[in-house]
């Protein structure tokens, strides 16, 4: 099988062709290596995609159950556990962390809402002592280090996108209120009742079915670029994008997919991702009631992140699609990418739902050129422009 010939596995619905030639056109056009892609919408299922290979050596084809660590997507995953808690009146996020957490009240930060490290207004956007990337396979080292740490701007004034800190940070408030870790919680009460294949924190039994990662490979000019923006960056955004440096390949490793880090390796597959995300749009209410996904997706204010460096809108936890239209033309769509260029969406008032997983990662951090099509193939499918 020939990059030429990349044969488009799986089923897609009548209607729904415009999703299948732009997943087809990722491969052909936008150097594609290996990816599934999913959609939801009227509550079925009419698009599961996937093609490829599982390995930047296009030794592997990439198979229907072919898992993949999607980044920051699994921010999502990861803010659906807090909503269930919302939901069912256990977590507060007027309430300050220190209620659920209390060591988290050193440092200054006594005060600061559940909202705000939802929301990325924390300003806990990374650790300022040393890391390394082993260092994140240590829960406990890693949220003593967030409980002590002074936030590094005034906490709710801007957004600061927290790459990694968020997954500790929603993570601990999840274990001190349930007794679970996020991954456990995720998957006994996410993931096994709804059939999904997502993983927070991968068993080893499923460690054959990864997909290899192919990290970020920045061109000279791109290079030059990112060494003039660090230069000038703020200490919040060195803390969060280079304590430790991370360029994607980290994902490869066994000890990365079996630790439990809730902000960036959830393993999954596109239809496992758009299982979870199709609740939120059918009707059924059955993770989370219409009131609390109605205040998830409530904007939190439009900032210029100091980390991301351009104006972001998050709800708690999700992105929002906003005037940039990251998950389409409904400003109130919502979901989240991954650095690499996965991403999870939803829109509830058009009724549908879609996720993307991919092995070769892109430089762009949000709105890929590879999801972006999918996403307005979706849209042209459904005839929403």
């Amino acid at each position: 099988m020939s990059d030429a010939e990349i044969t488009i596995h799986g089923t897609c619905a009548p209607g729904f062709e415009p999703v299948r030639a732009a997943f087809a056109a990722n491969f052909a056009e936008r150097d594609e290596i290996g990816a599934s892609a999913a959609v939801v919408a009227g509550g079925e299922v009419v698009a599961n995609l996937w093609a490829g290979w599982a390995d930047p050596a296009r030794t592997t084809p990439w198979q229907e159950d072919t898992l993949t660590n999607v980044w920051s997507t699994t921010k999502a995953m990861t803010s659906l556990c807090a909503h269930i808690l919302i939901d069912r009146g256990e977590l507060d996020p007027d309430a300050p962390v220190a209620r659920y957490w209390p060591e988290f009240a050193a440092g200054g930060k006594a005060d600061i809402p559940v909202r705000w490290i939802m929301g990325h207004q924390s300003g806990l956007t990374g650790l300022t002592q040393p890391l390394t990337v082993q260092d994140y396979y240590d829960w406990e080292k890693i949220t003593t280090l967030l409980a002590a740490q002074e936030p590094l701007f005034e906490p709710g004034s801007t957004s600061g996108y927290q790459p990694m800190t968020f997954g500790f940070l929603v993570g601990e408030v999840i274990r001190r209120i349930t007794g679970q870790t996020c991954g456990v919680f995720f998957g006994s009460e996410i993931a096994g009742p709804l059939g999904a294949d997502f993983h927070i924190g991968l068993p080893a039994t499923e460690l054959d079915r990864c997909s290899q990662m192919q990290g970020v490979r920045p061109s000279e000019d791109e290079q030059s670029a990112m060494a003039k923006a660090y230069a000038n960056a703020h200490p919040a955004a060195l803390a969060a994008l280079l304590n430790p440096p991370l360029v994607g390949d980290e994902a490869n490793e066994d000890d990365w997919r079996i630790a439990e880090l809730p902000a960036a390796n959830g393993h999954g597959t596109a239809l496992g991702l758009v299982t979870v995300f199709a609740t939120l749009v059918d009707g059924s209410e059955r993770l989370i009631s219409a009131k609390t996904l109605q205040a998830a997706r409530t904007g939190q204010g439009r900032h210029d992140d100091l980390v991301l460096g351009f104006p972001v809108s998050f709800g708690l936890g999700f992105a929002l699609s906003g005037p940039e239209g990251h998950f389409g033309p409904n400003p109130a769509s919502f979901g989240h990418d991954g650095f690499g260029g996965s991403a999870v969406g939803a829109d509830p008032e058009a009724g549908f739902a879609f996720a993307y997983v991919m092995n070769r990662m892109g430089m762009t951090l949000v709105n890929d050129p590879r999801k972006k099509a999918l996403v307005d193939a979706v849209h042209e499918s459904l005839g929403l422009g």
